[in-house]
């Protein structure tokens, strides 16, 4: 029930920004819905030729690009294996630490950003997202052994 809750939020934010359900973007759903890590936009156009051959990178590029302005996805940039994507969370506000090695994430509810910030001029912030990169507990212990 949870994947298709998941699923459906992804789809009712294509609905909200004007997009058609197409079958195509149904099954991108999906894939973001069915796997808990990081998809690359290549692992992504290669999922989805399986289904639909004729369909270019270019075209599920864009589409990741837009559901990650939209909120849908998250997208990540790895330093060894570039942007990468990943289903958004949105029932909290949240920031992750992400392992370099095994990209495992975890979640934490710390934000930096509630603090007294001393921004130059009259920024106005809108949105922000905060990473941290680094190396889980279990690749630590794997490298030491």
């Amino acid at each position: 029930m949870a994947e298709q809750n998941r699923m459906q939020q992804i789809i009712d934010v294509m609905v909200k920004n004007g997009w058609r359900i197409t079958e195509q973007r149904r099954m991108m759903a999906e894939i973001f819905t069915k796997r808990e890590g990081y998809l690359s936009p290549k692992d992504v156009y290669d999922l989805m030729t399986v289904q639909y051959p004729s369909l270019s990178f270019d075209t599920v590029y864009r589409n990741l690009r837009l559901l990650s302005e939209m909120g849908a996805l998250e997208q990540f940039y790895f330093m060894d294996g570039g942007l990468k994507f990943r289903g958004s969370c949105t029932t909290h506000h949240h920031h992750h630490l992400i392992c370099v090695n095994c990209e495992k994430t975890l979640t934490f509810d710390y934000c930096p950003m509630e603090n007294s910030l001393q921004l130059p001029g009259n920024f106005k912030i809108i949105n922000h997202r905060f990473e941290v990169y680094g190396i889980c507990e279990t690749c630590q212990v794997e490298a030491s052994a």
